[in-house]
């Protein structure tokens, strides 16, 4: 059976947040589910039997095993301090692919140290604040040049239009891709992170893997073609910077750039496409923090991204696989069985947020892991995130403050991304 095959959804499939059906139904059905999640012992739920159509290498199939799902904030703070413990390099999602598919599509967070700790070193030097302060002008640019394309209009797709313009320019701008190139790299991204979707399933006789593969391909290629531009070329772009660095004698290969702008193209861009998504829901089903938030933007604006990735939690989940022996929450966990980190449920823990289903812009203390838990793989892109965010939504709520969304968000079918793929939202014209 193919990964895209359709079956009956089973009735367990929606009680089991491994499946992505469990994440189409309503939020608040969600929600209770998770909450009783919280309040359980730790459950290790199901993967259906999963292959892909190639008899001639079953090395390739992707079989799930199944995973532990950790629901509460204190146990995945505390995974994420002990990577000794608590492996990144067998995959970040719940499926088991070859370790070259993996660290292709995830790049250094499906790394262990001290190969992640060698090429996080490399890569942070375009992440350095003189760099992001670069990007500052930037961002601002963009984002207004978003706005005015939609002005006049006075209804349109917020996620297609706006949320999902400005990461995308942005992490293209980043690393050099020429502008003509963004709407393929759109159509790649939501090929790789949406592929459990009908909106994005592939062809008809086209396998999940081999889909992933070509979507992953097509990134590579039009950055190593981009990359063969840059090399001892002096510029202010990450890729010039990624070419060209060396740190303690060591360059990145053409194979980790490569597989380094993937995750970037796919993180950079999809995550914080969908916090921006999610916060015009929270902002209009919250017209009182939405008022809140408009009377003095610049005072409200820290906490209010804070609280719209803790809501949003862009990022549902991400595995972890245990190297030993161990026990998590008074739960033995054998070596070798893995275990998803959700980050979602972790943040609504009722134990550390007050009314955590409450939108508050002003909640502070925030401890959140919408960017990932503390420990070697804290989102390395997480101020930029946070710059997106708020320009974005400083530029909206000046052009068109009435800006508010129409309909329910309409959800990502994925267990990985917690995605909105469509959001209709009106504004008087400007």
């Amino acid at each position: 059976m193919s990964l895209t095959e359709t079956t009956a959804i089973e009735v367990a499939d929606l009680d089991n947040p491994l499946q992505p059906t469990y994440w189409a139904q309503p939020q608040s059905v969600i929600e209770e589910k998770l909450a009783a999640l919280r309040a359980g012992p730790l459950t290790k739920f199901p993967e259906r039997p999963q292959t892909i159509q190639n008899p001639d290498d079953p090395a390739l199939a992707l079989l799930g095993s199944g995973a532990f799902v950790v629901t509460r904030l204190a146990d995945i703070l505390h995974m994420s301090r002990h990577a000794e413990v608590w492996s990144s390099a067998a995959g970040i999602t719940t499926l088991d692919a070859p370790p070259e598919f993996n660290e292709f599509f995830g790049s250094m967070i499906a790394m262990d140290d001290p190969r992640h700790a060698r090429l996080r070193k490399i890569v942070s030097a375009g992440f350095t604040p003189r760099m992001l302060a670069k990007l500052e002008d930037g961002v601002t640019d963009q984002a207004r040049g978003i706005v005015a394309e939609i002005r006049e209009t006075g209804k349109v797709d917020f996620v297609v239009d706006v949320a999902a313009k400005l990461p995308l320019k942005i992490v293209c701008d980043l690393m050099a891709i020429p502008e003509s190139q963004l709407g393929f790299v759109f159509e790649q991204t939501n090929t790789i992170l949406g592929i459990s979707d009908p909106e994005y399933a592939p062809p008809e006789g086209t396998d999940t893997l081999t889909a992933l593969l070509m979507a992953g391909g097509a990134l590579a290629e039009l950055m190593k073609d981009v990359a063969k531009t840059k090399e001892g070329v002096e510029s202010d772009d990450l890729t010039s910077m990624l070419v060209n660095a060396e740190v303690d004698g060591e360059r990145l290969t053409d194979a980790e750039i490569a597989s380094f702008f993937v995750l970037l193209v796919v993180a950079g861009n999809e995550t914080t496409r969908n916090a921006i998504g999610w916060g015009l829901t929270y902002l209009t089903d919250n017209p009182d923090q939405r008022d809140l938030w408009l009377s003095d933007f610049e005072r409200y604006a820290g906490t209010a991204v804070e609280e719209i990735v803790r809501l949003a939690s862009p990022v549902t989940y991400m595995r972890r696989t245990a190297l030993v022996d161990t026990e998590l929450a008074g739960t033995p966990i054998a070596a070798g069985e893995k275990v998803a980190m959700n980050y979602l449920a972790a943040n609504r823990d009722e134990d550390v947020f007050a009314d955590p289903y409450r939108f508050d812009i002003t909640r502070d203390p925030n401890p959140h892991v919408g960017f990932g838990g503390p420990g070697p793989h804290f989102c390395l892109g997480a101020h930029l995130a946070r710059r997106e965010i708020t320009v974005m939504y400083r530029e909206l709520f000046d052009v068109l403050p009435d800006i508010h969304a129409t309909s329910a968000p309409d959800v990502l079918a994925a267990s990985f991304i917690h995605g909105v793929k469509h959001l209709d939202a009106e504004f008087t014209p400007a």
